[in-house]
């Protein structure tokens, strides 16, 4: 095959008619471009949105970095193009391209699709067209490339079963290589036995989805009967990958610095991974379990590389609750000490209400500015808290928010969910009296009155390998009754209402999202639909359009019996067979049912690392353990003999 050309001739003469042009150019700093003849295995790899949502990514800057680092390996980077380009690349035939050498993806080995939420669904079938690849896999020839899904939305793949040819779930870093070496080898023989031999080898290693190899039987009802495999040596089960040992996967190394301004513009360093609070909403602490920490050393020497690399001026400290690394104190102190003189800033994405100290926040903003500090209670009443698990009471709240305020912070922002399971209306009205408690407070402690508060919540949606996988969702008409009247109880509060901030999602965007989540291999029909009606950036409030899932839902679905309330409001019973269980996360399905049982009678669990195991089969069935410090080491200043 000869090389792929550059399509960035044709490109530019469109660059002039559309917004924000720079997004599509490339050339950042510590982007990489391999000569093309120099590689056996190339991929293109995707975040399904805008340059600016995509590019900090940490998942896809980690695979960038991880495959282009290999001898015969390259990676390049493409983003979802705006609706002004695509329309004008489909006029003169410019196909869907990379940023880094601005060539087709269509003749790449690995279209690899990086999902952190479902609602990328229809960007992704948008740009397999403008690429030239078939939208179902069953069409696709030897030719084409593989088409990989992967991150948290992948462990449930169904719903784009038809689009994907293969799905990997849990961390990508070993499995990305890994598959590498199968393709390479498959190439090197002279692709023997066509798309259906590599598939087939890769599903035999029995940690790679490939869902054309699995037939779906259904009930009469409506539920799944059971997942089959069709082709003889797949396994009946498909395992999630585990990075064991953290520090040896120190990226991303040279972190890439976009062009155009972006959603984070900070250099990020994933402290640890992994979390076993054990809320029961989360999707993302249960899929990643065990915990696995990063050495302070570890994250001292990733800094010091990723700001040499990119110069930038702030350090995000990324995991699924930062607070909790047990060296975090020393690791803060340690930075801020490092980088005092340069004025570098450090942030925690959001802090837990009983893992906030004054100190760590302290260490936090010296360097930075003192921006608000964002709390998750998530739950609005101590029932609810005990439903989902979130084990903080209203006293520790208060009693956390009252130190920052007496420390000068004038702003605190609080994040709920409306919707949870069993949950009342009276129980969201008690997000306004905490919000009252928390200003109150404020203006005591502070005895200033210029004290803010803000409450921002979101629809809860039940996940996959959660303990809420079986929980019915709230209807949007319910979900906005409700918070009609807990945003009637706000601004009615003459004493406190004006202090503080309500900003909610509507429960529209949540049944769709519920929708995709849940869904199985019948939602395809949606999507697509979806996707053809001029469906597109489903995340963005102003390209999103519930009437037009609604209408394509309502065409597509009555031909399989079911429709979008039998996969949302719907609760499930404990003999269904979930769309997912054939995709193993580690997590028991009987220990998740217990836990759901354990929600509805308000029953909290600890968290493993300090208490002995619940059994929730993750370390035994993926054979791995809880990597936790302290490592008793200190962030020592840089010696200045380099």
């Amino acid at each position: 095959m000869s090389a792929a050309e550059s399509v960035f001739p044709q490109l530019e003469a469109l660059l002039p008619h559309v917004q924000k042009p720079i997004q599509y150019v490339g050339g950042e700093l510590n982007s990489t471009v391999k000569p093309w003849e120099s590689a056996d295995v190339r991929w293109a790899l995707m975040y399904p949105d805008a340059y600016e949502v995509g590019l900090p990514n940490q998942g896809v800057m980690i695979l960038y970095e991880v495959l282009n680092e290999r001898e015969g390996v390259l990676a390049e980077r493409t983003y979802s193009v705006w609706p002004d380009l695509e329309a004008l690349m489909r006029e003169h035939d410019v196909p869907q391209f990379t940023v880094d050498s601005h060539r087709p993806v269509g003749a790449f080995d690995v279209f690899g699709l990086s999902f952190s939420t479902e609602l990328g669904y229809t960007n992704m079938l948008t740009a397999l067209d403008l690429a030239g690849i078939p939208l179902e896999s069953k069409d696709r020839t030897i030719d084409h490339p593989i088409v990989l899904a992967g991150g948290h939305a992948a462990f449930n793949p169904e719903p784009i079963a038809d689009f994907i040819d293969a799905a990997i779930i849990g961390d990508g870093e070993q499995a990305v290589l890994d598959m590498t070496e199968i393709i390479r080898h498959w190439k090197a023989e002279g692709r023997p036995g066509g798309r259906e031999e590599v598939l087939l080898r890769l599903a035999k290693t029995g940690s790679v989805y490939i869902p054309a190899f699995y037939d779906v039987e259904y009930l009469p009802d409506g539920r799944i009967g059971r997942v089959v495999p069709n082709r003889s040596g797949v396994p009946w089960r498909v395992s999630k990958h585990t990075v064991m040992d953290l520090d040896e996967w120190p990226y991303p190394k040279q972190p890439l610095v976009p062009l155009a301004e972006t959603v984070h513009e900070r250099m990020s360093v994933e402290i640890f991974r992994g979390c076993t609070r054990g809320c029961r909403f989360c999707q993302a602490g249960m899929i990643t379990r065990p915990v696995r920490e990063r050495s302070i050393t570890g994250i001292g020497e990733m800094v010091e590389k990723g700001l040499k690399a990119t110069g930038f001026e702030e350090v995000g400290l990324l995991s699924l609750s930062s607070a909790d690394h047990t060296e975090i104190g020393d690791i803060a102190k340690g930075l801020a000490d490092r980088y005092e003189e340069d004025k570098i800033g450090l942030s925690l994405p959001s802090t837990r209400v009983d893992a906030f100290n004054v100190d760590l926040a302290n260490e936090l903003t010296r360097n930075g500015r003192r921006s608000g500090l964002t709390f998750a209670p998530e739950g609005g009443s101590e029932r609810m808290r005990k439903v989902i698990n979130k084990m903080v009471s209203e006293e520790d709240l208060i009693r956390t928010v009252a130190t920052a305020y007496g420390n000068g912070w004038r702003q605190v922002k609080l994040y709920f969910m409306c919707g949870l399971p069993t949950e009342t209306d009276d129980d969201v009205l008690q997000i306004a009296d905490m919000a009252i408690n928390v200003i109150a407070k404020g203006r005591e402690v502070s005895g200033q009155n210029d004290i803010r508060c803000t409450v921002s919540i979101g629809g809860f949606v039940p996940k996959p390998h959660t303990p809420f996988q079986w929980a019915p969702q709230l209807s949007a008409e319910e979900t906005d009754a409700r918070l009609e009247k807990l945003r009637d109880k706000i601004r009615g509060d003459k004493k406190y209402g004006r202090s503080i901030g309500f900003r909610y999602h509507d429960g529209k965007p949540g049944i769709v999202e519920g929708l995709l989540s849940r869904g199985d291999r019948r939602i395809g029909d949606v999507i697509r639909a979806v996707y053809e009606d001029g469906g597109r950036f489903d995340g963005w409030r102003e390209h999103f359009s519930y009437d037009r899932w609604m209408d394509c839902a309502a065409k597509t679905l009555p031909a399989h019996g079911v429709d979008v309330d039998w996969y949302t409001t719907r609760e499930r019973g404990y003999e269904e067979v979930l769309p997912w269980d054939h995709l193993d996360s580690g997590l028991d399905k009987d220990w998740l049912w217990e836990d759901w049982q354990d929600a509805l009678d308000e029953t909290e669990v600890d968290d493993c690392r300090w208490t002995p195991c619940f059994d929730c089969g993750v370390c035994p069935a993926m054979q791995t353990e809880i990597q936790v410090g302290p490592t008793g080491k200190k962030l020592l200043p840089l010696s200045v003999v380099k």
